[in-house]
């Protein structure tokens, strides 16, 4: 119920705080006049309940809304309940009336305690039925749950990836910037087919690079008749940048052969240019500029060895310079294999003015002293050919020393290798670079094998 409010009693008159009593209008003890003490307020003091101070008396506070007229502060409408106005300040048509609710269908539930009123809308978007799954959904397909993801770009042409850990960029070093695992050389080990010829080389086991090099390919006399060539080179490690010097011999001869062959050019005479080309190739890697020189002054010319092998219908030559070799080894294994080639080495020179017989000299520490090479620094180049007509068919051996020192004399080279080389060249040289690896591999390996006679052309290795 209401109450009419009252004036505050005072506990204490405010001059000399003796107690009062309840209607007194003058104080007992002081004669204090009590009627200019102000009447407490109506409203209770603001309390400040979140820190905040409250505002200072004396300030101007906005007057609240009339009342109705009767005495009665206006009503509070939710915004929802005011009519609205356009743009224009047009009235708003009223909203649609509620659907109609069939007899059959039953009575809405009355909203429970505390619900809000019709028109006020909750900030808040309805729950789904179904929540989404984190993962993808088990229900449905991969192809639905799992979209296939764009494809990555492809890496630049350029750029190597990695062997080790598939990610990493290769620098200029070959090293991986990801992981730092040192990549395989691209002439680390090699394998070539040519019609029905093929080469492989291997770095080996004990070298840190692969300095040897080879060069392959089948071409055409002016008659038609097919011809293989094969060349072989092993760069002298004591040298500088043997593995260049393989590499350009190697090509300069190749190139020279396939070249003067369908010319005419005899194949013997052709063996010799090319020896004299290679030379030349690996002689202009001594022309460093001076700055070079003088940083490093004692450093020998670039060099390597040389070997070579030219098979036609009817004709084999063969030529070289250093200690790589080329073997025959006949089909019919009943008859005996050879070697074809001597070497420039110590040993062999040993043996040739008799001081030595051949094991004794290849068991000396001099033995792979080379006395003939291809280089600026050799003192006199002397190519070696040679020419054979085989009477039957059989397999020529081109090889460096990494292989014929694990198979030296041509029975050890026969029996390494397989019985169908000619027939399957590529098998035949992998197996052969095998044995030298299962040896020990103490050097780099390489090996050529050509068969003979030439088959026609457009035959390969099965």
């Amino acid at each position: 119920m209401s109450q009419m409010p009252q004036q505050a009693a005072v506990p204490k008159c405010p001059s000399c705080e003796e107690p009062l009593e309840s209607g007194d209008r003058f104080c007992g003890a002081c004669g204090y006049d009590l009627s200019v003490v102000p009447a407490r307020p109506e409203d209770s003091p603001t309390l400040a309940i979140n820190g905040a101070v409250p505002p200072p008396d004396g300030v101007d506070w906005p007057v609240a809304r009339d009342s109705d007229g009767h005495g009665h502060p206006a009503p509070v409408h939710a915004a929802a309940e005011l009519p609205g106005t356009d743009s224009g300040g047009s009235p708003l048509p009223p909203p649609p009336p509620p659907p109609a609710v069939p007899p059959s269908a039953p009575a809405a539930p009355a909203a429970p305690a505390g619900s809000p009123a019709p028109g006020v809308r909750l900030d808040r978007p309805g729950e789904p039925d179904e929540y989404p799954l984190q993962a993808p959904d088990p229900r449905l397909t991969a192809e639905q749950a799992a979209p296939e993801p764009a494809p990555a770009p492809a890496p630049a042409a350029a750029e190597k990836v990695c062997v080790a850990c598939r990610a990493g960029r290769v620098d200029d070093d070959g090293y991986c910037e990801n992981c730092g695992h040192a990549q395989p050389r691209e002439r680390d080990h090699m394998e070539q087919e040519s019609g029905p010829i093929a080469a492989v080389s291997d770095r080996g086991l004990r070298h840190h690079r692969n300095e040897d090099a080879f060069s392959v390919g089948c071409t055409a006399l002016p008659d038609g008749a097919p011809a293989s060539v094969a060349i072989v080179c092993d760069g002298v490690s004591s040298a500088t940048r043997p593995d260049d010097a393989s590499l350009a011999a190697s090509r300069a001869a190749g190139e020279l052969l396939l070249g003067a062959l369908p010319r005419g050019t005899h194949p013997q005479q052709a063996m010799h240019d090319a020896i004299l080309a290679a030379s030349h190739a690996v002689n202009a890697l001594a022309d460093e500029p001076a700055t070079a020189r003088e940083q490093a002054p004692h450093q020998n010319a670039p060099a390597c060895t040389l070997v070579g092998a030219v098979v036609t219908a009817g004709l084999l030559v063969v030529g070289w310079v250093g200690d790589s070799r080329v073997y025959w080894v006949p089909a019919d294994r009943t008859t005996p294999p050879a070697r074809l080639t001597e070497d420039d080495s110590w040993a062999a020179q040993m043996v040739a003015a008799g001081l030595m017989n051949e094991a004794e000299a290849y068991a000396d520490e001099r033995a792979h002293a080379i006395t003939g090479w291809l280089g600026a620094d050799a003192y006199e180049l002397e190519p070696h050919t040679a020419s054979f007509k085989p009477d039957r068919a059989g397999v020529v051996v081109v090889c460096t020393d990494g292989l014929w020192n694990y198979a030296e004399s041509a029975e050890e080279m026969a029996e390494a290798m397989p019985p169908d080389a000619a027939d399957r060249p590529l098998h035949g040289a992998r197996v052969l670079v095998g044995h030298a690896l299962d040896g020990g591999g103490h050097d780099n390996v390489t090996v050529a094998l050509l068969p003979f006679p030439a088959p026609p052309q457009g035959a390969g290795s099965a």
